[in-house]
């Protein structure tokens, strides 16, 4: 068994035909999926999803990009999706100043917030970063100050001193198709030295299609692809790399087991 543990099935290129996208995918050996949401909006699609689809999850969150149309969104509407037996995960939040789509300062505040609401019920928290280390890790260590609260960076890209920091604070790193691209040599250093109970993969799908696919959309099923090929650079059995990533899904997101 294989775990997605990061899609996007009511996106464009996965929504239309999201039937056939969930079989080609458990036909790959897919056999969980978190469906992640990046605006209020999405909340109920997302869960909806999840509540028709055993094998489906949901996360409810709200994306840097989004920050500046979500500054009134308060604590106690997320607090109250998570609330679902099929959300089992906050986010995907955090910080992004490669785009700068929100207020910096909005996406602070409301990264905390998450933070907060994650700290609360203990579910793990999907951490969005980009061009944005020093003040991703900032946070994470005054609010881990303030009580401890499970949590991954998704579609880790960042740096091997990066990931030795996050992974000293406990949180755990997921791997993309990026993982396969020819010019994600420092990338594909780091996929080497996760600990194997700290690692998980995903497609971030409909984008970031691995190779053989890239260009293409992307699906939940190319999740098999990735693992394959991190499990080549790790040196060991693709069979073994997709059971550990399974069982570190379900223990960090525990309310899965359910």
């Amino acid at each position: 068994m294989l775990v997605d543990s990061h899609c996007h099935l009511e996106y464009k290129g996965l929504v239309e035909d999201r039937e056939g996208v969930l079989e080609r995918a458990r036909a790959a050996g897919v056999g969980a999926f978190l469906n992640i949401s990046t605006r209020k909006s999405e909340w109920d699609q997302v869960i909806g999803t999840a509540a028709r689809e055993a094998d489906v999850f949901a996360s409810v969150g709200i994306h840097p990009h989004e920050a500046d149309a979500h500054r009134d969104l308060g604590r106690a509407a997320l607090l109250e999706a998570t609330q679902h037996p099929k959300v089992i995960a906050i986010g995907e939040t955090g910080l992004d100043y490669y785009y700068d789509k929100s207020d910096r300062d909005a996406q602070k505040s409301l990264f905390r917030m998450h933070i907060d609401v994650a700290r609360e019920t203990q579910l793990p928290l999907i951490i969005h970063t980009r061009e944005a280390e020093d003040d991703t890790y900032a946070i994470l260590v005054e609010e881990m100050g303030k009580g401890a609260f499970p949590a991954l960076i998704h579609c880790f890209t960042a740096s091997a001193e990066f990931a030795s920091k996050v992974l000293a604070l406990g949180l755990m790193i997921s791997l993309s198709g990026i993982v396969t691209f020819k010019n994600a040599k420092s990338l594909q250093e780091v996929a080497k030295v996760i600990p194997e109970d700290k690692l998980l993969v995903e497609t971030d799908s409909p984008f970031l299609a691995p190779v053989p696919y890239r260009g293409k959309v992307c699906e939940p099923a190319y999740v098999a692809d990735t693992a394959a090929f991190v499990a080549a650079l790790r040196g060991v059995d693709a069979e073994h790399l997709m059971s550990a990533t399974t069982a570190n899904f379900f223990n960090l997101f525990k309310k899965a087991r359910a």
